[in-house]
């Protein structure tokens, strides 16, 4: 930020950090002084004095009192602390508690948390449950070719013939204008009643399966009746699936043709508007039909390319990059006399869902201009091909070509790059309706083992982007066995409402003979599917015993997680997996790098670290001790890791053998114990199969005593485990209550509540009444006090939480306050753990008095201090309130206590809200440090779609030369301008979002995005400190102070007199981010030689033939930072804005494949096309 004339800045004696130079008026540092660190400016200067000069300056406007000196200051601070440290010791009962766990020794025992062999069971647990769908797969797999081998072709098959269930039926009888309401209800379409399925979250039917075919599929033809026919006989398979493993979910099987064949059945969960679900767009379909692959899309950007067919480019390259995985490696550019990339990516890149955003809004920025140059587009994307010295698949290489059309065969370019090995397939795509000649476009792409796509409409973008998988399932097919290898996809949301899932993937091979003695089909039938929920996932991992901070994570090849606590997508879009980086899910430091490289690489391994954690609110950083331990989940694509702070080391585990002492301490949980005992909050956790769940914890409450009464604790239905500590710990907190917090008058010391929360799940809050404002989450592992407390010694301050876009807090009938708490640690037989966390909910307003008390200079109670005319005195909080500010902050830099009456309604907020001069004062001064930290799970508002490439702005626009010149009437640029215009008045809906769609769609309200995040911790700065705000004639003195045993500081200034302080804000709220995807370019720096170098892995997941893979295929593939987040962000391109997804053709049908033994005209190995 540029730094006026007159603005404030500031020189920094901490640690080394940028600042303005040493200003030029007034005393100049001394010699223990450090001077300013080299680098860009900081707006704020500050003048540093010598301690005992800054008390003899006297304040603007208050001749009788002098600024505190730094001992006064320093003894309001010892008040504080001590005021603090009584009240917690009277109130907070820590070292009666101790005393309590240890006066009951006898009814728990202490367990070991033992991580090595924790995170080696858990392995080898989810290895067991993902074998069994292992197993199923591969036997769906090898009936299906079975069942389609044996299977004879039907020219003659009608619908009549074919008895199935239709998911979309009945959406499509409720759907005048379906084409079932067209053609009358088909009798061959079964009618099925379900039943309601927990473990599937849908209604269901065991019996039979059910066919889902895409709205552009014409259900009657030939191909897709000969489908239905073969794959009927799956259901016997599915059936006997599930009676061997009860616990499988969805079993699917996706068909090159589009057919969707599940179980078991369900009605389809269409969407309001047209359904545009394709099996073959899924990424489970994509990554189990393909292998990996390097692609080139080049885009011709002529000017006779202008229009609907500028457009039409545009969709298709996108709906191309919806093919590809993160298996696959892409770049996109465009050429016309010469080639240049879209976006700034210079080179391939792997195709994850951020880069591929990426290309998609930089796509609807290419403009139409030029002549035709196919040999500077094919020399571009062949030297792209030909770059070792980047990350790529090294399997399948291949360049997309999209044109309207062109004369030029660049033979010399295929005989200096391709021929005569082939090793590059070339696809050819002539987009829209013109007039060329469309024998050269077929010619490059049979003389390269690729294929020739029409796109006349925007009906035929789907399937014919989708069509080159069926090519490049050629060499799988001839690889056989050695190709069919079980995948695991990454977490993405499934489409039938199970949640987040990962499925298994198997290919489905066409067994079929060209003849007696001859070679195999070489097509890929379809893919195999079985779903995995997390859920069942995480229900093998520990959950209680880890403690509220510790926690298990997953992670796949591509270092992102399976399973980890931060997951949680605010949005999921079903045609997108859900790929959340490790090092992107906490925040990022080399151990945890060197952690992530060593589980790609498939090692097992154990460190301890310390690190960074960001609170359950993301308002606060901690540093924390952490232990890391983890290892590879065998014959699978993911590595397990454990994480446990030292003091989760050891647990409690409840040991209530006495029955009569279980109804004693359950009567405790009774709301008729409430008023006497206080209130009781049980955590929402699963402790009978039988519990029925709430949100509300009263009601919550409920069911569990009735279930209660109905059940014991060592019920075989029941959790033992949890349900004995929850009781425990009833009575625990309930001989806290008689000890400690019932004979003490609250009032006395302006508390509204004194609570206490534990590990085994119980809240309890006293007085009564206190619960009725009380909002924290009743689950302790959930709630940011808890978790924060066992993180941090002493005594944690926590203001409410205040938006600063929210109105101000409503101080009335005391009812705002203050949580102050701290971990109770205990030491039996030389085990150290922290099994509670106990604290007091401060009155805002009568604490804010007793502050204004606390640091003043009073020396009796009710007497303030006088000060006559000819007297000189110290200013303090209470007097001179006027004068001085006084404030407690805490260590996220949020309002804790003001002096100021008028700042009691904005506690919680930034401090930078309240007084940004000061708050950029204390960061520059060290006493803070900045984190910034990235969300690329956050949901925003949609932007309004760009007119970009519309037809009024994308059209061709001819010069007066033009049209003066004859010949330029009849050239194809003329025509292209024409075509523009009518279809630019006929078709214009196609590429607008309808808005009823928009309306009843989810993904059109909001959609993921990244966005900043910016929070605030102590720095190094521990000491008592005094400084200058140096604001030219408006300076502000001002003194901070660290209260020991406590995460707040002290800050005692001068208010500020007039404008020339007033600074830029500090900002701590989340913000949009530019920042680019993690992997975008793969690149990492080297530990050793600090050179930049590119990761030196494959993304091949299996097997491939010798013919099809370059290189072997490697684990490691990371990154810790991009060379393009600096030029290539999601905003440098304005106005890029991707439309929603068009409505297909509806008269598009799939025609019947050429007859067994007839190879595809893609398949053919003609190195010249004959027209």
């Amino acid at each position: 930020m540029a730094v006026p004339a007159r603005t404030c800045g500031a020189s920094r004696p901490g640690p080394a950090r940028t600042a303005l130079p040493w200003p030029r008026r007034g005393p100049q540092p001394g010699p223990g002084a450090r001077p300013p660190a080299s680098g860009p400016p900081r707006p704020l200067l500050l003048l540093l004095l010598p301690l005992p000069l800054l008390p003899l300056l006297a304040a603007p406007g208050a001749s009788a009192y002098s600024f505190p000196q730094q001992h006064t200051v320093q003894h309001w601070a010892r008040r504080l602390e001590q005021e603090i440290d009584g009240v917690m010791r009277i109130f907070g009962g820590v070292q009666q508690l101790r005393e309590i766990y240890k006066d009951n020794r006898n009814l728990f025992e202490i367990q070991e948390n033992e991580p090595q062999k924790l995170v080696e069971k858990v392995a080898g647990d989810i290895e067991s449950l993902l074998d069994r769908k292992v197993q199923a797969l591969k036997r769906l797999a090898d009936a299906a070719e079975n069942f389609q081998k044996a299977h004879r072709w039907q020219d003659n098959i009608k619908e009549e013939d074919i008895v199935y269930y239709d998911a979309k039926a009945d959406a499509e009888l409720d759907d005048p204008e379906s084409e079932d309401m067209e053609r009358g209800s088909k009798a061959s379409t079964l009618r099925l009643d379900f039943v309601e399925d927990s473990n599937f979250k849908n209604k269901v039917n065991y019996s039979y399966t059910a066919v889902q075919i895409p709205t552009d599929i014409y259900k009657g033809s030939t191909v897709i009746l000969n489908e239905l026919n073969w794959t009927e006989a799956l259901e016997n398979v599915f059936t006997e699936n599930r009676r061997q493993d009860p616990t499988l979910l969805w079993q699917v099987f996706g068909s090159a043709t589009g057919v969707t064949r599940y179980y078991p059945a369900t009605p389809w969960r269409a969407p309001k508007k047209i359904d545009l679900y394709d099996v073959r767009r899924r990424p489970w379909y994509i990554q189990g039909a393909s292998s990996p692959k390097d692609m080139v899309i080049i885009v011709d950007v002529s000017g006779s390319v202008s229009g609907l067919t500028l457009k039409l480019m545009k969709t298709s390259v996108c709906e191309m990059l919806d093919t590809l995985s993160d298996d696959d490696y892409v770049n996109v550019a465009s050429f016309n006399e010469k080639a240049q990339p879209v976006s700034c990516f210079t080179h391939l890149v792997q195709a994850n869902v951020r880069n591929k955003k990426v290309f998609k809004e930089a796509v609807q920025g290419m403009v139409a201009k030029g002549t035709t140059g196919y040999k500077a587009g094919f020399e571009y994307a062949f030297d792209q091909l030909q770059n070792s010295n980047i990350t790529r698949a090294n399997c399948n290489k291949m360049i997309m070509m999209f044109t309207d059309g062109g004369e030029d065969r660049v033979q010399d370019v295929f005989e200096k790059y391709n021929w005569p090995n082939r090793t590059v397939r070339v696809f050819t795509f002539s987009v829209g309706q013109h007039n060329y000649d469309v024998t050269p476009l077929q010619w490059m792409a049979c003389a390269n083992k690729g294929y020739y796509f029409e796109i006349p409409s925007i009906g035929a973008i789907r399937i014919n982007t989708q069509e080159y998988l069926d090519v490049l399932g050629r060499p799988m097919v001839l690889a056989g066995k050695e190709a069919k290898q079980v995948q695991w996809t990454n977490v993405y949301e499934d489409a039938l409402g199970l949640g987040l899932v990962v499925t298994g993937t198997l290919p489905v091979f066409n067994l079929t003979q060209d003849g007696p003695g001859e070679k195999k089909n070489q097509l890929i039938l379809g893919v195999m599917g079985i779903d995995v929920a997390l859920n069942d996932i995480k229900k093998l991992t520990p959950n209680y015993t880890l403690g509220a901070n510790g926690y298990v994570f997953a992670i796949d090849l591509n270092g992102y997680v399976l399973l980890h606590p931060n997951l949680k997508p605010q949005t999921t879009n079903f045609r997108e997996p859900v790929t959340l980086d490790f090092l992107d899910a906490e925040l990022e430091d080399e151990n945890k790098e060197e952690i992530r490289r060593s589980m790609i690489d498939g090692y097992k391994g154990h460190k301890q670290i310390r690190t960074l954690v960001k609170s359950l609110d993301e308002r606060y950083i901690d540093e924390v001790l952490r232990n890391y331990t983890w290892v590879p989940i065998r014959s699978t694509n993911y590595s397990l890791g454990l994480v446990l702070p030292p003091y989760s080391t050891f647990y409690l585990q409840a040991n209530l053998s006495d029955q009569i002492l279980q109804v004693k301490y359950f009567e405790f949980l009774l709301p008729s114990s409430f008023e006497s005992e206080g209130h009781v909050f049980i955590a929402p956790r699963e402790y009978c199969k039988d519990l029925n769940a709430s949100d509300n914890n009263t009601e919550f409450l409920k069911n569990f005593i009735e279930l209660m009464e109905k059940v014991t604790p060592d019920s075989k239905q029941c959790n033992n485990f949890l349900l004995h500590n929850l009781i425990l710990d009833t009575g625990i907190t309930q001989q806290l209550v008689e000890r400690v917090w019932r004979d003490q008058d609250l009032n006395t010391y302006s508390l509204l509540a004194v609570f206490a929360a534990t590990d085994g799940g119980i809240t309890r809050v006293f007085p009564n009444k206190a619960a009725e404002d009380w909002t924290e989450n009743p689950e302790p592992f959930n709630a940011s006090f808890y978790r924060r407390s066992l993180d941090n010694r002493g005594y944690i301050f926590k203001p409410p939480h205040q938006d600063v876009l929210l109105r101000p807090l409503e101080l009335e009938n005391d009812t705002v306050g203050i949580l102050v708490s701290t971990a109770v640690e205990l030491s039996l037989g030389g085990r150290t753990l922290r099994p509670a966390v106990v604290g007091v909910k401060l009155d805002l307003e009568a604490w804010a008095e007793k502050f204004k008390v606390l640091a003043s200079n009073r020396t009796h109670q009710d007497q303030p201090q006088k000060c006559g005319p000819s007297s000189h005195c110290e200013m303090d909080c209470e007097v001179n309130n006027e004068d001085l500010l006084c404030v407690l902050i805490d260590d996220g830099g949020f309002l804790v206590l003001s002096n100021q009456n008028h700042q009691w309604d904005q506690v919680g907020r930034f401090f930078s809200e309240v007084d940004a001069n000061l708050m950029l004062a204390l960061y520059n001064n060290s006493f803070y440090t900045r984190k910034e930290s990235y969300d690329y799970q956050a949901a925003c508002a949609p932007q309004p779609p760009g007119n970009l490439g519309a037809a009024p702005r994308g059209v061709f626009v001819p010069t007066i030369a033009d049209f003066l010149n004859l010949a330029w009437w009849t050239s194809a640029a003329a025509w292209s301008l024409f075509q523009q215009l009518l279809y630019g008045l006929i078709y214009h809906s196609w590429f607008q979002a309808d808005p009823a769609e928009a309306e009843g769609n989810p993904e059109a309200r909001e959609s993921s995005c990244v966005m900043k995040q910016t929070q605030y911790y102590f720095g190094s700065v521990n000491a008592s400190y005094n400084a200058i705000i140096d604001c030219g004639n408006c300076s502000r003195l001002f003194h901070a102070q660290r209260l020991t045993n406590t995460n707040l500081l002290f800050v005692v200034a001068e208010k500020p007199l007039c404008s020339q302080c007033e600074a830029g804000r500090l900002l701590q709220k989340e913000t949009h981010s530019q920042r680019m995807a993690r992997s975008s370019a793969n690149w990492y720096r080297d530990r050793d030689t600090g050179e930049v170098r590119t990761s030196a892995s494959t993304t091949t997941r299996r097997k491939i033939p010798q013919t099809a893979a370059a290189e072997p295929p490697s684990r490691r593939r990371w990154a810790s930072w991009s060379p393009c987040s600096c030029c290539c962000s999601w905003a440098c391109l304005p106005g890029r804005s991707l439309k929603s997804t068009p409505t297909p053709h509806a008269a598009s049908k799939r025609q019947p494949p050429p007859a067994p033994g007839l190879p595809a005209f893609a398949l053919l190995p003609a190195p010249h096309f004959t027209p």
